[in-house]
């Protein structure tokens, strides 16, 4: 009897975590994002995903765990080494199971990430941008986090390819983080992934709280709509409809002469909003784009960027940079975003919101909501949504564009 019940006993996943407590620490993870995605609304499309990528990924036995491969291709299997691009596909399914199947198959060649873009460029709306063009240059000072953390990290030991990983985080766009993860940094994966989508989730807690540090009240107060009738722009757009169906045309062809590397995602942005645009003629194409497929990109993605996450991959001292550095780079991003309106605001007798600047990120629309809420509190009648919106739809641009580069440079 007493072998019966050993036996249960260690055919259970008791036995491992007695063995293993560290996994408690993943399931504590585990819990806190669902929480954050279930109760408190933080970005539940892919926060929940992830979060239960985790726990799965974390219950011994399941083999719902990535195995991730080493910059040679080699992973181990069953104790013996292994190349896993030599590997069919129904032998990675089979010997490494349904996540690892799913991760090499759409997350490591670099299939999904472009995909949501084109999810993303389907439900954007460039008209906010075109309406107040002048404001879209905040979208680009806002990746000063980017290119800060970058060198900060490299200075303090990870390699430029490690360092450039973390430093994307900064640009608040969860597939841009993972592309570019994707393509430099792969072991990296998991705590990048984790502390992108994060930190995009907190951004009604960060935006705030930078915002209180380097704006004063009557910066906060500029009404932009009285800087309008004030100085009205001499710049009158005749045909939007016309301009909207140009510009992701324009900008494809813009980008991939001077960034050819950044196409996968500004490419596929601009296709999904170039079918978005075209109306009826097109409507099933958008409907798919920003329904289906993005719906199970977005359930995929999640679930095997979490599995990423196990407790030997996670529970490190990489990892504990990774979420310093990470927070570091969005907020730098916000700071640079804010500085630089205060720069034009010393030129110019039309005056910008710092909450413009602070919107220079890619997590639309969240962003731009938070802004506002906060203008609203200085002055009832200050609606800043749509010049946020501006700055904030370019960022999704300038994070791309910026994910390019470093690609190209050190891919």
């Amino acid at each position: 009897m007493g072998e019966i019940i050993k036996n249960l006993y260690e055919m259970t996943a008791f036995s491992h975590i007695m063995a293993e407590p560290q996994l408690l620490v993943m399931y504590a993870i585990s819990f806190i994002l669902l929480y954050l995605g279930i109760k408190k609304q933080y970005e539940p499309l892919l926060l929940i995903p992830i979060a239960f990528g985790v726990l799965l990924a974390n219950f011994p036995g399941g083999e719902m765990g990535v195995t991730q491969a080493d910059e040679q291709g080699m992973v181990s299997v069953h104790g013996a080494l292994k190349n896993i691009w030599e590997m069919p596909l129904h032998d990675i399914a089979h010997e490494l199971g349904l996540m690892n199947f799913i991760y090499y198959l759409l997350i490591k060649t670099g299939f999904l990430p472009p995909i949501i873009f084109m999810g993303v460029g389907a439900l954007t709306d460039f008209g906010p941008m075109l309406r107040n063009l002048r404001l879209s240059i905040f979208g680009a000072a806002a990746q000063l986090g980017i290119f800060s953390v970058l060198l900060i990290a490299i200075l303090i030991g990870f390699t430029p390819k490690e360092a450039a990983a973390l430093g994307i985080i900064g640009g608040a766009d969860g597939p841009t983080a993972i592309f570019t993860t994707i393509k430099l940094a792969p072991h990296l994966l998991g705590p990048i992934a984790i502390a992108a989508y994060s930190y995009m989730a907190l951004v009604p807690v960060i935006i705030p709280l930078v915002v209180r540090l380097l704006c004063s009240k009557k910066e906060l107060r500029i009404n932009m709509k009285e800087q309008e009738k004030r100085y009205p722009s001499e710049v009158k757009i005749k045909n939007m409809r016309v301009l909207k169906i140009l510009f992701p045309i324009v900008v494809t062809v813009v980008v991939a002469l001077f960034v050819p590397s950044a196409v996968p995602l500004v490419g596929m942005l601009m296709f999904g909003n170039l079918v978005k645009e075209l109306g009826a003629s097109t409507f099933r194409l958008f409907d798919a784009a920003s329904n289906s497929i993005m719906n199970a990109a977005t359930i995929f993605l999640g679930l095997s960027v979490g599995a990423t996450m196990t407790a030997e991959a996670f529970l490190n001292l990489t990892t504990i940079g990774i979420v310093v550095g990470g927070f570091l780079a969005f907020a730098l991003s916000i700071a640079g975003g804010i500085f630089f309106v205060k720069l034009v605001n010393l030129f110019t007798r039309k005056k910008i919101n710092p909450l413009i600047g602070a919107t220079g990120l890619s997590a639309v629309p969240m962003a731009s909501r938070v802004a506002n809420e906060i203008a609203l509190k200085y002055d009832p009648k200050n609606h800043v949504l749509p010049y946020c919106m501006a700055s904030n739809i370019s960022g999704v641009i300038g994070s791309a564009v910026a994910a390019g580069v470093l690609i190209s440079f050190l891919g």
